[in-house]
């Protein structure tokens, strides 16, 4: 899908005695929020937008912001299957009139991966090269002013056979203008190992006001 990003993105560190325990970011225009362990590292602007474009999306004109837990962050670790420390992705941006007008909560599911049953089968007739999918979580989420979406989480095996974990939030406004999407995964183990703190960074994505 395509996404045209309309933000500015503002990082607003904790103050007071002492390391602050999480970093805020924060999309200021469209007043969306989320925080990560304050240990875990930014990728820069110009490696995340490398690696968009190499998976087949688009950098330029897009708000986006990344942070890897890894000790050697990368924008490589995004959706890639190595990715032993959690990584985590978001954007923020527009939709088009005809893709506000057919939106639904299928098409949220469908946002990054494929996770409806038609939409994974149609991929795997085209070629998608994942396999094995498994889902943990299929909840709907109802915001504040309309705000509406999912969070889904779910298992994929890669063509190496690693297997990894995805939590992604995906939420759009009340007139489905706008899209609001959060990811984080990495290896299944690592997803269980450090399952407490992506629960933190997934619940504290918030549309409206920081939480």
């Amino acid at each position: 899908m395509a996404i045209l990003l309309v933000a500015v993105l503002t990082t607003i560190g904790l103050s007071g005695c002492g390391a602050p325990a999480y970093t805020y970011v924060a999309d200021s225009s469209a007043k969306t929020f989320y925080k990560v362990p304050h240990a875990w590292h930014q990728i820069s602007q110009k490696s995340l937008n490398a690696a968009l474009q190499a998976a087949g999306g688009s950098g330029d004109g897009i708000w986006s912001t990344a942070y890897d837990a890894d000790s050697s962050p990368s924008a490589n670790h995004f959706l890639a299957a190595d990715a032993v420390q959690p990584f985590v992705f978001a954007e923020v941006g527009t939709l088009s009139p005809t893709v506000s007008a057919e939106l639904s909560y299928n098409m949220l599911r469908d946002f990054m991966l494929p996770v409806t049953s038609g939409s994974r089968q149609t991929d795997a007739q085209e070629g998608f090269p994942l396999t094995d999918f498994k889902q943990l979580r299929d909840d709907t989420i109802t915001g504040k002013q309309g705000v509406h979406g999912v969070r889904e989480t779910f298992q994929y095996t890669f063509p190496n056979g690693v297997a990894d974990t995805f939590d992604e939030d995906v939420l759009t406004n009340a007139d489905q203008t706008v899209v609001y999407f959060l990811l984080v995964h990495c290896t299944n183990a690592c997803y269980t190992k450090n399952q407490t703190n992506i629960n933190t960074v997934m619940s504290s994505f918030t549309v409206g006001s920081p939480t």
